[in-house]
This record gives C-alpha cells, sequence and structure tokens, in this order.
C-alpha cells in the first residue's frame, strides 16, 4: 500500500516528466500532450505484461492506481478547483449578453444530444450482436453528452476564435455538466430501477433542487467572499478565502444535495466579475489569479494523465470495444443534431447561427467528467460498454478533435468573424 504522500509523488513526478518530455519534443499542446503520452505508456505496459505474464514488472505502478478512486478524485476532489479557476476568468458582461444562447445549448442541447447518443448505440450495439438495453443506453448518452468544461478550457487556449463564439463555448462547458448530471441521475433511477419516483413532478424537483440550488448557493457564498475581500486589503488572507469558498461551497452543496459544479461555478462568476472592479486591490488581484492559473495547469496536467493511466487497470472485452469504436461517429453525429437544433428552432430569433455549427460540433470536448460518470455506474452487464465507449468517445475528443480543432476554426468560422479575436483572459 502507498501512502498519500507516496501517490502524490508519483502522479506529479510523472506529470512533470511527460509535460517536459512533450515540451521539448513532442508538437502538441501540453493536456492533450500528457494525455498522449499517458495512454501510450500504459499500452507498452499492458502488452509487456501480457508478453511476460510471470514477471509483473509494473504491478507497483497498477497496485498504486488501483488506490486511486478516478470518480470520487474527480468529483469530490479536482472538479471544484478546476470549475471555479475556470469561471474566475470568464467575461461575465460578455455571458450575460449571451445568455439565452448559453441556456439554450447548456439544457436543449444536452436533452437532444442524451437522446440521439442513447437510441444510437441501442440500436449499434444490437446490430453488432452486443445488445444492451435502452434504460442503460440512456444513461450512456446523459454522461457522454455534456462537453468537459476542463478539457473544453484548455483547448480553447490554444485556438483562436471570435470573443461572442468563446464566451458561448465557456458558458455551454460550464453549465451543460450540470444538466448532463441531473439528466444522469435521473435515468440511472430508471437504468437500476431501486422504486425511486421517477415521475414527471419529481424529475421537475430534483432539476429544480440540483440545478435552481446549486445557483443559489454559489451565488451566496460568492457573495459572502466578495464582502470578506472587500472589507479587506491583505493578499494572503484574500487568497485563503477564494480556497476557502471553492472548498467550502462544495462541500456544503454536496451535504444539501444541490449541485455542487454549478454552485462553484456561480461562485466564480461573481468573484471574478465583482472582486477585481470592488474588493482586490493590484496586488491581490495578481496573486489570487496568478494562484487560480496554477491550480488550473496543475490540476489540469494531474487530471489528463490519470485519465491515460487508467487504461492499465481498466481491461475492456473485445466485444465492447467493437461497440465502442462504433460509439465515436455517433457521438459525433448526436452533437451536430445538438448544435443545430437550438439555431433551427429559434431562427427567428437570431441568437444562435448555422455559420458555427460545424466548428461547434468539432469542438464537443468530453473529458473526465464522463469518464468519471462512467466509472461510478453500479455493476451491470451492460457496464464493460459503457466504460469502453466512454473511453473511446473522451481519447478521441481530445486527441484528434482537440489537437485539430485550430485547423476546423480556420476552414470553418467565417473570415469577418474571425477577425473579432477573443480577449486574452485575465490574469
Amino acid at each position: 500500500m502507498f501512502s498519500l504522500l507516496e501517490l502524490a509523488a508519483i502522479l506529479l513526478t510523472l506529470s512533470a516528466a511527460f509535460g517536459w518530455l512533450n515540451h521539448k519534443f513532442i508538437p502538441l499542446p501540453h493536456t492533450i500532450g500528457l494525455l498522449v503520452m499517458s495512454v501510450a505508456t500504459s499500452v507498452i505496459l499492458v502488452m509487456i505484461d501480457v508478453a511476460f505474464p510471470k514477471q509483473h514488472l509494473f504491478e507497483p505502478l497498477t497496485s498504486a492506481l488501483l488506490q486511486i478512486d478516478f470518480a470520487s478524485v474527480v468529483m469530490n476532489g479536482m472538479l471544484g478547483f478546476l470549475l471555479f479557476a475556470g469561471a474566475l476568468h470568464v467575461d461575465l458582461d460578455k455571458l450575460r449578453s449571451r445568455a439565452i444562447p448559453v441556456a439554450i445549448m447548456a439544457g436543449l442541447g444536452t436533452v437532444v444530444s442524451t437522446a440521439a447518443i442513447g437510441f444510437g448505440i441501442w440500436a449499434a450495439a444490437g446490430l453488432i450482436g452486443h445488445p444492451m438495453t435502452l434504460a442503460w443506453a440512456l444513461v450512456f448518452g446523459a454522461l457522454i453528452s455534456p462537453t468537459d468544461p476542463v478539457a473544453v478550457l484548455g483547448v480553447l487556449k490554444n485556438v483562436q476564435v471570435p470573443a461572442s463564439l468563446e464566451v458561448e463555448m465557456q458558458g455551454e462547458s460550464l453549465f451543460n455538466d450540470g444538466v448532463g448530471i441531473v439528466l444522469f441521475v435521473i435515468l440511472l433511477r430508471f437504468a437500476t430501477g431501486n422504486g425511486e419516483d421517477t415521475g414527471g413532478f419529481a424529475i421537475l424537483e430534483l432539476l429544480l433542487l440540483e440545478a435552481g440550488g446549486g445557483l443559489l448557493l454559489g451565488l451566496m457564498t460568492g457573495y459572502i467572499a466578495y464582502l470578506a475581500m472587500r472589507w479587506i486589503d491583505d493578499y494572503p488572507i484574500e487568497v485563503l478565502i477564494s480556497l476557502a469558498l471553492v472548498t467550502g461551497t462544495y462541500a456544503l452543496a454536496q451535504r444539501l444535495h444541490v449541485s455542487a459544479p454549478l454552485s462553484v461555478v456561480a461562485a466564480g462568476l461573481l468573484i471574478g466579475d465583482r472582486g477585481p472592479r470592488y474588493a482586490m486591490s493590484e496586488r491581490t488581484r495578481s496573486y489570487v489569479y496568478a494562484l487560480w492559473t496554477l491550480i488550473d495547469e496543475i490540476l489540469n496536467s494531474v487530471l489528463f494523465l490519470l485519465i491515460g493511466l487508467e487504461v492499465l487497470v481498466l481491461r475492456f472485452e473485445p466485444s465492447a470495444l467493437v461497440v465502442a469504436l462504433a460509439t465515436i461517429p455517433i457521438a459525433l453525429v448526436a452533437r451536430l443534431l445538438a448544435v443545430a437544433a437550438p439555431p433551427l428552432a429559434f431562427a427567428w430569433t437570431n441568437l444562435l447561427s448555422l455559420q458555427n455549427v460545424p466548428f461547434l460540433t468539432w469542438a464537443g470536448v468530453r473529458g473526465g467528467i464522463s469518464v468519471a460518470l462512467a466509472l461510478s455506474v453500479p455493476d451491470s452487464p451492460d457496464k464493460p460498454i459503457i466504460l469502453a465507449a466512454t473511453y473511446a468517445v473522451v481519447l478521441f475528443s481530445i486527441v484528434i478533435q482537440g489537437s485539430t480543432l485550430g485547423l476546423v476554426a480556420s476552414r470553418t468560422i467565417p473570415a469577418e468573424a474571425g477577425s473579432d479575436a477573443a480577449p486574452e483572459p485575465k490574469s
């Protein structure tokens, strides 16, 4: 058994080593390079283990990974910090101006994608000869539909897009995970058949409690932290307040059974908007934003490393891998439907542009949240397919879509729109 210090040392050392090698020799964005190198390392180690089954050469590393509860680490550890760091850098004024398009994309788009992916993988699995139940197929649709805010914000650092489109992507990725998680919980009740109320009123109540309660809690705790910062001018204490805000809000949200991700997003948006203008001196602002930029970079590195190394401990059934490969085009078509449906449905408003549909389709990057939700699914005959399909979509979206998003942007975004360069993030 490894101690917590030893586990942290392994992950940070590997992140630093892979990051250095990627920066020095591989022309890939940092997080994508880490993921590629960790997956390649995992595959090589698995092949060596298969070739020399009696040697157990890499059993210590596998044992260390087995000690890490990926779902708990992501959902109850990293996610709150990463979402707050992302929300802190969003321009709230621009987000307000695009609030309706963001709400439509995060709400309607996630529902459309969940249905399309669910029915798609259910049909594909049946045709391939590895059938799965429709209820579990829809559970998979819910967990894979939200674009991952960590992955999307990481990719956007390396792509130049118009400011209005960047804000829409940031807002969608920050809020649609809350919608996706609520859908996941509701559909999981159907799939497990645990006798809980799944009527229309119960679903609406859960949605209002989870999403609305999370946003309200985040605004309350964020405003308290903002007032505390405004009444003093001491950067070590104000940095500590920001850390306490994230951990306290996330923990309280879980205790109150409201959406913890949405609560820290709301708190981050409030602090990012009002803090620099009314509560922080220039010195405090520089320290607070520098800290959260570093937290974002370090946790991103560890998260993408973990996603790749999990291949070592997750052995996929060959038949499930065939279904997983078929899921990649299904997810792309579902993303196309999800981003095309809102502008078509609200064409009379001119709030959303069909011109952005090709880029937004390719920009639907999934990441650690989907993997964590898939790992949290209770054991069932359909879980191997869900795990394999989740990894296939996540790896394809991060590595292939993420690394080519700049090229797609240059080919699909109109030149006059592309000239509307996105502003530099606050730092």
